[in-house]
């Protein structure tokens, strides 16, 4: 059964053809399917004949073609054993609100910042606001009951019985990404349900166990991902 409060599988946003992984939609609601087919011939055109800059793209067009490349490289891999340049652009933006949250939560911060790797694509696919800007929302937690602050809604991926339904959901936005860890990690301390997850120190399996126990996703395989990623990570920079 899905947490109400999060996403269900690790990536935020991505192309239809892609069934797995969550996506987003431009406006959000009924709108993802008119959007999509709007811009997906145009997408296809400029693929097929070369284009090379956003400017040949509209806006829709581009944030598109943005989210089907990011495909190219795996959210929860690290091709031959070292990190691409966006990849580690993508760790080191984030490496002072990894360590943050890392020592709040008796966590390594590879383990942090690999979960953040793995629920934004490398921060690839933000949750977008209804303007089309970034949510800041690289953990997929989603704006339940008792949530103030602002929204973002958006199409995402639910696992129901093993099988991927797709669905609308609200999600948190925050002004920064720091805000956006820090809600993380006390999201984490208040919820007894992630207790398994708290402490684990550098055991990338106990923390990617301990969320996955607690419901963080309904994605069957999200433990291994993260687990993978983040052993990945320690092994580079170990």
């Amino acid at each position: 059964m899905r947490h109400a409060e999060f996403s269900t599988t690790p990536l935020s946003a991505t192309l239809p053809a892609a069934p797995t992984r969550p996506t987003a939609a431009i406006g959000g609601g009924s709108g993802f399917g008119r959007a999509f087919a709007e811009v997906q011939g145009e997408v296809a055109a400029f693929i097929q004949n070369g284009g090379t800059t956003a400017t040949d793209l509209t806006p829709e067009g581009a944030l598109w073609r943005q989210r089907s490349a990011a495909e190219v490289l795996a959210p929860d891999e690290v091709e031959n054993g070292s990190k691409s340049e966006e990849q580690q652009a993508f760790l080191d933006s984030i490496a002072p609100w990894a360590r943050e949250a890392g020592a709040k939560l008796g966590v390594a911060p590879e383990l942090v910042a690999a979960h953040a790797a793995l629920e934004s694509g490398w921060g690839q696919r933000p949750i977008p606001n209804a303007n089309g800007a970034s949510s800041h929302n690289l953990f997929g937690i989603k704006a339940s009951g008792n949530w103030n602050g602002a929204v973002a809604e958006t199409a995402t991926t639910e696992y129901v019985g093993g099988a991927a339904v797709k669905t609308n959901a609200r999600f948190r936005a925050y002004p920064d990404a720091a805000s956006a860890f820090r809600d993380y990690a006390q999201m984490l301390l208040d919820n007894p349900r992630y207790k398994g997850a708290i402490g684990a120190g550098s055991d990338a399996h106990a923390f990617a166990q301990g969320l996955a126990r607690g419901g963080y996703a309904t994605d069957p395989a999200y433990a291994a991902k993260l687990a993978r990623l983040a052993g990945k990570l320690q092994g580079i920079n170990g």
